[in-house]
Formats: C-alpha cells, structure tokens, sequence
C-alpha cells in the first residue's frame, strides 16, 4: 500500500493560519507528506494580490521546518493557467497510474467542482479529501451532478486513500479558522491589525515587501476567499 501523493492548491494570497491548521490536519489524518501547491495562474479568481514568486516565498518561510509540509511549485513552472486536471495529467504521467493521489480542498472550492475543467475525469485521476466544518453536512446543498457523481466514492477511513489510485472522498472534519486571505488583504490596505493571523515570517515579509496596500497587482483587495 502506497501512501497518498497528495496537493493541497490554492492562491495562498497570503497563506495564513487556516491554510497552515488545514495542512496538518490532513498531515495527521492521512499520515503522508502534504504538498502546498500554489497557483500561477488562478482561471476563475481576481489576480492575486502578490507575485507568484512573492506568494511561493512566503509558502516557503510560513512550512520552514515544518516536518511533512512541503512546497510545490509544479504550477509555477508551467507557466500557464493552472487547472487541477493538467496538473493531476502530468504528475500521472510522472508516476504512473497506480500511486494514490489526492487533492486537498475546501467545503466551498469542492462545492464548485462542476465548474471546473473536465471535472468528471478528476475522479479518474486523484482522491479527493475535503476540509469541512466538524458537525456540517457539505453534501446537503451540493450540485445535484456533483451529488450524483459521489455516490459510491465518500470513505470514512483515511486509510481507505491508500487501497485504490484514485476516485474516493473523504471529509476531513475539523475546527477551521475564521480568517480569509482576502480578509487578511483587506485589513493589510486598511491599516488595520492584521499580524496576528499569519505566521510572524509571513508577516515580516508582506511588511518589507509592501505587499497589499496599495494599487496594482500588490493592491489586490477584492474577490473570492481562499
């Protein structure tokens, strides 16, 4: 049995507590090395409010020495808009068919998942394990396709990601930060109390850099929470 290779992607604009509490949670759950990917190039979000070589920088300080958090920056190299179903194509032509993959999601992002790329053929490539609220239902205001698509895949045991390659759902329920990276961005260009919601070398980078408090792409305020 093979543990889950396995993604955790997003903006990371910045990363924060949350982030970071959600990527150990798996770690302990699923016991295997968990995988910050950022994105390069997000196809359905408002441009991040930092560089993608400003937000890989502050994924890196955020896990520095943090055992079995680890960065990948596959979506950076590629250098195009980054879709989970590219992605999940190219790490299968890395290693094979017969490795478990997983992507780690939110409640909310995995709500969505028919709008995104091919999104039936995601079950076809990777596991799914979704961070939800300990105690909510996530499957009670699904798609109804989505809903339909689940039937047969949701797992209550962790260890269940490591007996096939792919196409099962496990719901990671935990207790979740309330904070939001857009929320972080907003108070950042507000001036208001913002430090105390990542960690201190996340923050001393967004202060040296001037990250989020003005105009242009280190302005970025607005749109979707990650």
């Amino acid at each position: 049995m093979h543990a889950p290779f396995v993604l955790y992607g997003g903006t990371f604009d910045p990363v924060h507590h949350g982030h970071l509490a959600i990527a150990r949670a798996a770690r302990a759950a699923l016991r295997t090395d968990i995988r910050l990917m950022p994105a390069a190039d997000p196809p359905h979000r408002a441009p991040p409010g930092a560089t993608a070589a400003q937000r890989a920088d502050m994924l890196r300080l955020a896990i520095a020495g943090e055992p079995g958090l680890l960065l990948d920056e596959r979506e950076l190299r590629r250098g195009e808009p980054s879709r989970s179903v590219d992605t999940l194509r190219a790490l299968r032509g890395e290693i094979g068919d017969r490795v478990p993959v997983a992507l780690l999601v939110g409640a909310d992002s995995f709500a969505g998942l028919p709008q995104w790329k091919a999104w039936r053929e995601l079950f076809d490539l990777a596991h799914f394990v979704v961070a939800s609220r300990a105690g909510s239902d996530p499957e009670q205001t699904l798609d109804p396709a989505l809903g339909e698509a689940l039937a047969g895949r949701v797992v209550d045991d962790p260890g269940a990601l490591r007996l096939a390659p792919a196409g099962r759902v496990l719901y990671l329920r935990q207790p979740l930060h309330p904070q939001s990276a857009s929320a972080i961005r907003a108070a950042i260009a507000a001036g208001d109390d913002w430090r105390g919601l990542v960690p201190a070398a996340v923050a001393g980078y967004i202060a040296r850099h001037g990250l989020y408090r003005g105009g242009g792409v280190n302005g970025a305020v607005a749109g979707p929470q990650v």
